[in-house]
């Protein structure tokens, strides 16, 4: 005697049920990673608030106390040190856009003898560590007059080679037609890069922003080599100075923690999908 035939519902409800599991523990992973990910940052921001003791400390008061920041603020002069380090950022991130973009554009349109040459000896600047570099830039700084400036700060670090390589692979992406439709219309090399091609890279270009500007922000050998004014103090040099006056009030010194980090933290969180997209447009391509 033949058994019946299955019902349609019993022959997808098992793989249905394979595909939610699998949804459900790809959640349940992904919390478990964001939580071991975030609880370095939670002991900062809890022990920043403590009123005393170290962080993990059980005898430490449980009363939260915001009086570690405006002492740290005040102490460690972060005013002062928030304007140079937003003002060599910014000036660094404009500088790298700038030139990124025309050797972006060159790299990537232009056809000239030696281009590979060229792109190949860039891309091998991103494996040398700027500490080798330090002591031909800082007597090119000196015979120019430019230690303890915001030239010394802010020029060193003016190209990037990921800024080039990053731009040269997102124009790449872009269809010629696009550029041959202006050239038609009679506009020359420079008109079709700032007019057509830089505002179809937003995403490219908020991707390089925020690589740019967070590690120029993050820099501490710059400041620390090149200067010595307590005027052109960055906020790394703050936080480093901060901690060895301060080492033992824990409290006191992860309130400066998170005064130094909280600017970058809402920045990327402002432009984290403009960062993923560029991320993701800007592959490969020969």
């Amino acid at each position: 005697m033949l058994s019946p035939a299955p019902s349609p519902s019993s022959v997808t409800a098992s793989p249905n049920c394979r595909l939610d599991l699998w949804r459900w523990l790809n959640l349940v992973l992904l919390l478990v990673g964001a939580g071991l990910v975030l609880w370095p940052l939670a002991v900062v921001v809890v022990a920043s608030f403590s009123a005393s003791g170290a962080p993990g400390d059980q005898a430490a008061e449980s009363t939260w106390f915001l009086g570690h920041y405006k002492s740290a603020w005040h102490q460690g002069q972060f005013l002062r040190a928030y304007f140079n380090s937003t003002l060599v950022a910014l000036s660094v991130t404009a500088l790298q856009i700038f030139t990124s973009a025309l050797a972006g554009y060159a790299l990537a349109r232009l056809k000239f003898r030696g281009r590979q040459a060229i792109l190949l000896t860039i891309l091998s600047t991103l494996v040398i560590p700027f500490q080798l570099l330090v002591i031909p830039i800082f007597l090119v700084l000196k015979w120019g007059h430019l230690i303890n400036t915001y030239g010394a700060l802010i020029l060193p670090t003016a190209a990037n080679g990921f800024g080039i390589f990053l731009l040269r692979q997102y124009f790449q992406t872009v269809p010629v037609e696009l550029e041959e439709a202006a050239a038609l219309d009679g506009a020359n090399r420079w008109q079709i890069l700032w007019q057509i091609l830089i505002p179809l890279a937003r995403p490219a270009l908020t991707t390089l922003f925020l690589f740019t500007f967070i590690g120029e922000w993050n820099d501490l050998f710059k400041p620390l080599v090149f200067t010595t004014r307590p005027e052109l103090q960055t906020v790394q040099l703050a936080l480093a100075a901060f901690q060895e006056q301060f080492t033992n009030d824990w409290s006191l010194l992860m309130a400066a923690v998170v005064i130094a980090t909280l600017p970058v933290i809402l920045l990327f969180l402002v432009g984290q999908r403009q960062f993923i997209q560029g991320i993701a447009a800007t592959g490969v391509k020969n």
